[in-house]
């Protein structure tokens, strides 16, 4: 009696890597392989994708919509985190990530199957973000990654393919390596890894050059509800409905374009590009609302959340107890953060002219210097005295000796005397 196969559950984007690790996990494990299409805002022709899957030989194609998932879940908490890897990275692909490797495990239990894949290489942050995530949630499946083990370079897979009749986008001249979802667009390979060179125009798809965006200024009003955008232009709007019309509006005018160098997990630089038009905006606009709402110290000490958040979800530990912890803090952060920025889109920059808020913080009575003043300038005579004693007392012990230059290193906070210099006279 023949053995049964064993099955496999493919992470399949329809690219590349993935359509040829059908193939491959075919021949080099003997395994029925499962296609696994997750669709977080994509724009790809999905029922084009599960066809071709079936046609280069999976037993079976799935499709899943996790839009809603992916935006109430991932991205809404990174956002109330503002969560940019090393400042400039709002972490699409990486956010995705973690929500793939769920379904994944999801579906290998639900179709019985063994193992689970991916189609990342032996180099890239996305095979750690797969595989911890995988182990922390169903560590009994077995983790295969085609092309970390396969170690063909793209020149070779894109032969692969043509050799196994096996439809790819992609070719030898155009070696564009793409993963897009509803929050981003992440762009790699070819002549994008020269970090000398400047991204040429068709390794963009969202956004307009400057030089072909309008000249005049389009204006914007996003409204937020406890940190999560809930309204443009006063309208009220659904998170997907919100995030797709940014991505058109501030694509429009060239705002979104990142260009990066980049420290991957690994341990190597990399140059990325990315395309995040709808991320970049309502990043700005929601640290302008958190500025009339939050009192210093709770900015302040934000800011290190916010790092220490956007590490944690690129270096994959987004199934982690210190997630959790973190969660906690930027939910309870968030409370009072409610209101409306009025934002500038204009040739490539996003700039945020005006911000109200009905639980603010900013007091017009206290900033103004018109006569409705409501600040005491008496009370800033005995805040000067007291915050300024500390300072006073070292000054008349120790900053005394070093002016006197009887201690070593004085030039370093001291400088020298300058003496005047005499100037000649003009002759008239």
């Amino acid at each position: 009696m023949k053995q049964k196969r064993k099955k496999v559950v493919l992470a399949y984007s329809g690219g590349l890597d993935t359509s040829v690790a059908i193939r491959w996990l075919q021949e080099k494990y003997d395994m029925d392989v499962i296609a696994l299409t997750i669709d977080l805002g994509t724009v790809k022709d999905l029922p084009a994708i599960k066809e071709k899957a079936l046609k280069i030989g999976a037993i079976k194609a799935l499709v899943v919509d996790a839009r809603e998932t992916f935006l109430r879940y991932f991205i809404f908490p990174a956002l109330q985190a503002g969560a940019m890897y090393e400042g400039v990275y709002p972490l699409a692909t990486a956010l995705g990530r973690p929500l793939i490797a769920k379904l994944l495990a999801d579906t290998a239990i639900e179709e019985g199957a063994e193992a689970v894949a991916h189609g990342c290489t032996g180099k890239g942050n996305d095979q750690v973000r797969f595989e911890l995530a995988l182990q922390a949630l169903s560590p009994q499946l077995q983790v295969i990654a085609p092309v970390r083990e396969w170690k063909m370079s793209r020149d070779e897979e894109i032969r692969y393919a043509q050799e196994h009749q096996i439809p790819v986008e992609a070719t030898i001249k155009s070696p564009y390596s793409v993963d897009e979802n509803l929050w981003g667009r992440a762009i790699e390979c070819g002549i994008l890894e020269d970090p000398w060179v400047e991204p040429p125009e068709d390794a963009y798809k969202w956004t307009r050059s400057i030089d072909k965006a309008p000249d005049r200024p389009r204006y914007i009003e996003i409204g937020f509800d406890n940190g999560i955008p809930v309204s443009l232009n006063g309208e009220k709007m659904d998170g997907l409905g919100l995030i797709h019309e940014l991505n058109i509006l501030a694509g429009k005018h060239g705002i979104g374009r990142i260009d990066h160098i980049e420290n991957r997990l690994v341990g190597i630089k990399s140059r990325e590009i990315y395309e995040a038009p709808a991320a970049v905006v309502l990043h700005q606009a929601h640290k302008a609302i958190e500025g009339m709402t939050m009192t210093k110290d709770a900015l302040r000490f934000k800011e290190t959340v916010s790092t220490q958040y956007a590490d944690l979800i690129y270096n994959g530990l987004w199934f982690s107890a210190l997630h959790q912890d973190l969660v906690a803090y930027v939910l309870s952060s968030q409370r009072f953060v409610t209101g409306t920025a009025r934002v500038r889109l204009h040739k490539g920059s996003c700039t945020v002219v005006g911000r109200r808020s009905p639980v603010s913080l900013y007091s017009h009575a206290l900033a103004t210097y018109d006569g409705a003043d409501a600040f005491d300038h008496n009370a800033a005579v005995g805040f000067i005295k007291i915050y300024g004693l500390p300072s006073k007392t070292q000054a008349q012990t120790q900053m005394k000796a070093l002016m006197a230059g009887e201690t070593i290193h004085v030039d370093s906070i001291v400088p020298p005397k300058v003496k005047p210099k005499k100037l000649a006279r003009r002759k008239k």
